[in-house]
Order: structure tokens, then sequence, then C-alpha cells
């Protein structure tokens, strides 16, 4: 999946497009707002911008980009401002990462917002040992019998198995599936969790992972 990064420091971008190429991203960087216009971002799955260009502010760029189409885009940067973030999100932005982050973060956040945009581009249905998840029908089958899920429960086990094996945190897991201004008790993910566990047996394992949050074990 191809991504254009257009961010002006270098170390960053960077670590960005070495840790996005370990999950499978094709990582096209350019330094400036005007190469970035000029890379024709509807040939890339989604676009990741900094604010502070050096050739034009960042909101610019976000607001040229949704101006000529639908590309999906997620702001990066070291404002941490309210009002940069409302102003990145009402002129099209798709979502908003303050520098510092973690590549994992930015993967989660991407993947969340892939998933939200392009619900039509879902991956077929993926075979995990006795289960079989059909992300494009929204239905899970184990040993050839559905599983009732609700759908929280549904986006909860995509999301972790999207990478198996990997440890989310608590925070990662409540901004994916249920909401990145999500302000409720971090309880309601305890017990999405407690249910998958029944539901899935011994098909899958939902691992607690003490003082940081979950990871999905598939066969």
């Amino acid at each position: 999946m191809r991504v254009l990064l257009v961010e002006d420091d270098e170390p960053i971008a960077e670590s960005l497009r070495r840790g996005l190429s370990r999950y499978g991203f094709e990582v096209q960087w350019v330094r400036t707002g005007t190469e970035g216009l000029e890379a024709q971002p509807a040939d890339f799955a989604l676009v990741l911008v900094d604010l502070g260009l050096p050739d034009m502010d960042g909101l610019d760029v976000c607001r040229e980009l949704r101006a000529r189409g639908d590309v999906p885009i997620i702001v990066i940067s070291a404002r941490s401002d309210e009002v940069d973030r409302v102003v990145g999100l009402e002129i099209g932005a798709d979502d908003y990462v303050t520098k510092p982050f973690g590549v994992r973060e930015v993967v989660a956040r991407m993947r969340a917002v892939l998933r939200r945009v392009q619900p039509a581009r879902s991956e077929p249905a993926q075979e995990y040992g006795r289960l079989r998840i059909d992300r494009r029908g929204r239905r899970v089958h184990l040993d050839g019998a559905e599983v009732e899920l609700t759908p929280k429960e549904f986006d909860l086990l995509v999301f972790l198995a999207e990478e198996p094996g990997a440890v989310f945190t608590r925070e990662q897991i409540m901004e994916a599936v249920w909401d990145e201004n999500w302000f409720g008790p971090t309880k309601t993910l305890d017990v999405h969790v407690g249910v998958l566990r029944r539901k899935l047996g011994d098909a899958a394992s939902l691992e607690t992972v003490r003082g940081v949050g979950f990871r999905l074990v598939l066969p």
C-alpha cells in the first residue's frame, strides 16, 4: 500500500519510512508542500502531512488536497494547540497525530482511517486456523458456524487481528475501535474482551499484558 509522506524533518521522515515499511507500507517521501501536491496524491492510499513545512503551511496543503479529491489525510505535527487540531479536521484531514509519536500509533491511526473512509476496499475473508473473519461482510465463523458478534466486538477482533501477536495499548484500542475523542471509562474494553474470549473459546487467545493492553494470539 503506497503512502505519501510530506515532512521536512529528515530524522522523523526516515524513522517513519523505515517503521512503516515494516508494516507493509511503501512510503514516498517529499520535503515540501509543493512537492507533495505535485506527487499526484490521488495515486496513494493515504497522505501524511506535517504542518511545519518550509514553503507553505501544512494546513494549506490539506485544504488543497481535499479540494482535489478524497484521498485520506492524516496530519502529523508538533503543534498540539487545540485550534490547529480543530482547523485541520475542519478543512478535511481525517485525523491529527501530535509529535512525538510512535510508529505503531501512526499505523493504528492509518488503519483506523482507512477502515472508515474506504469500507469498500476492506480485505476479503481470512482464515486463522478454525476462525474465519470476513471483513467485507462483517461476519465471523468458528468451525464453519457463524459467531454472533456485536458491531464493537467485531471491530475489536478485526483491529487486534490486523497484527496477531502484537501488543496494543488500551488507549490505541479505544481510539481505533471506539473514537479518538472517547472520554468514557475504559472498563467497557475489558467487558468486550471478556465476551470475545467466551465466544471464541480456544480458537483464539486474547491475552492481557498487565499495565499495557492486549494482544490476540491466533494459530
